[in-house]
Formats: structure tokens, C-alpha cells, sequence
């Protein structure tokens, strides 16, 4: 989990808990957490568009164009990517999963919730710094999806976000995010999840109502404190320099096969 991808061993485990609460609300921490509670591995959605391979980012992102299209036979495929994509998994936490609740729900029905509230004013400072969408989103995204074309699993990231677009207009009616996108968000949670299935905690809640809910002992250790910002920037990070070297080394080889065809045509 945060540097590491986790990859379910055993298909056969069902979903227990999702993580709904929204992005910058401590996603990372909880989902190190249901790791620690459920012995089993959770999916953290940024940290598996970009340590996963090829394969498994596309079906995040076959999920969007699924929901995207719609057509006659779209929503039993999109249940079936998304069985596929959360089989073995034990907890879900951060988008793309909270984007599919009343799917999971369906496909998991006793799977339980857990929405992890903030202060608002606290959360868009958080959140909105790097959200802003301008008028040149479409051009950034698609210059963005030419820069990581090298990149097998991050290369569907660009495609992705479009999703995340997707459901700010139908979830909540927004054309980007803004303020108000996190009270909307855990309002429609609410409406969403039948109450005996949701447990509703701060950031500061610790250990104990989680524990409570999912009826574990707390363990003998500090709740799990991990900056979501900082792992999503060393992400990038890493990600942005991988896909430079990976051009350097494409126009490397263009240059030096140039060169060579250059050097043939002249001797013959």
C-alpha cells in the first residue's frame, strides 16, 4: 500500500467494507487500516492507476466508457469489469471505486460503508489546489495522454480522468470541482447506503468506531497517519520522470536509426 500496488492472492475473498468518503479525506490511512483489520488487501485507487499493469488500468477505465455509453447490455459488462476489478479485494477506498458505490453495493450486499467526513474549508484547500479545471483542460489532458503513451498502466490515467469529469456533471450537476462538491458528495452517500450499513467517522475517530463497526478488537498500535498529497505527488513524480526517460530513450533509438539509414543511403 502508497509505494506498493496491493494484489489480491486469493480471488475468492468478497469486498467487506468500502471506503466512500471522498478524495483527500484520508483515503490512504483508512485503506491502510482495513488492510491491518480485514488481513487482506485493499485497493486504493491512486495508488493502482499508477503501480498496476497495463491490463488492470485499462478495466478502470473500460468501467468510465462503460457507464459512458450506456447501451443495451452496458450495465450487466460494467458489473462484470467491475466484479473483475475488485475480485479479491477485501476493502475499497478513493475514486475510481466510490464513483461505482450503488454498483458495489449491488454486487456485495454485505459489504458496509464507511464515509470519512472533513471540515469543508479545510478539505478544498486540500483538495482544490490541484482540481481547478481552466479552459485548456482538454488540450492539458490530451497533451498529457501523448506524454505517457510509453508508460504500460499510467498511459490510461489522462482517459481516466475523464471519468472523474463524468461524475461531477451526473453525480452533482458540476462542471468541475468545486467548494461545495465534498457536502454533495457525502449527501448523496447518505441517500445511498442504507443506514445499518454506513458508519460515518472524522478524520480524528481513530481506531474505535471503525472497530466497533466491523467488530474488531483495536490494535495495540496508532491509527494509520499517511499523507494522501504527498504519496499522490511522489506518484507523479515518479511517474512524469519514467515517461521523459522513456522518450529520451524512443528519440535516442529514432536518431541513431536515422543516422544508420543516412550512412547506408550515402554508401549505396
Amino acid at each position: 500500500m502508497g509505494a506498493t500496488a496491493s494484489i489480491p492472492r486469493d480471488r475468492t475473498r468478497q469486498l467487506e467494507v468500502i471506503d466512500a468518503g471522498y478524495s483527500r479525506t484520508a483515503t490512504l490511512s483508512y485503506a491502510v487500516a482495513l488492510e491491518k483489520l480485514l488481513d487482506g488487501p485493499v485497493m486504493h485507487g491512486g495508488t493502482q492507476m499508477f503501480r498496476r499493469e497495463d491490463g488492470y488500468c485499462r478495466r478502470l477505465d473500460e468501467l468510465y466508457r462503460l457507464r459512458r455509453r450506456g447501451g443495451p447490455g452496458d450495465r450487466e459488462r460494467l458489473l462484470k469489469t467491475l466484479r473483475e476489478a475488485t475480485a479479491g479485494f477485501v476493502g475499497t477506498a478513493d475514486c475510481p471505486m466510490f464513483h461505482f458505490l450503488p454498483e458495489l453495493l449491488e454486487l456485495y450486499p454485505d459489504a458496509k460503508v464507511v464515509l470519512v467526513t472533513r471540515d469543508p474549508a479545510r478539505w478544498w484547500r486540500s483538495f482544490g489546489a490541484f482540481t481547478q479545471v481552466d479552459a485548456h483542460r482538454s488540450f492539458a489532458v490530451r497533451c498529457l495522454e501523448l506524454y505517457l503513451a510509453p508508460l504500460p498502466g499510467a498511459r490510461w490515467f489522462p482517459s481516466i480522468t475523464r471519468g472523474f469529469d463524468d461524475d461531477l456533471r451526473l453525480r452533482y450537476g458540476l462542471e468541475k470541482p468545486e467548494p461545495e462538491l465534498l457536502a454533495l458528495h457525502n449527501a448523496w452517500v447518505r441517500r445511498t447506503v442504507p443506514p445499518e450499513r454506513l458508519l460515518e467517522v472524522d478524520l480524528a475517530s481513530g481506531w474505535a468506531p471503525l472497530c466497533a463497526f466491523l467488530g474488531k478488537p483495536v490494535p495495540d498500535e496508532p491509527f494509520p497517519r499517511v499523507n494522501d498529497g504527498q504519496a499522490r505527488d511522489e506518484f507523479m513524480r515518479a511517474v512524469m520522470w519514467k515517461a521523459g526517460a522513456a522518450w529520451i530513450g524512443i528519440f535516442s533509438v529514432l536518431a541513431v536509426g536515422g543516422v544508420s539509414l543516412a550512412r547506408w543511403y550515402r554508401r549505396n
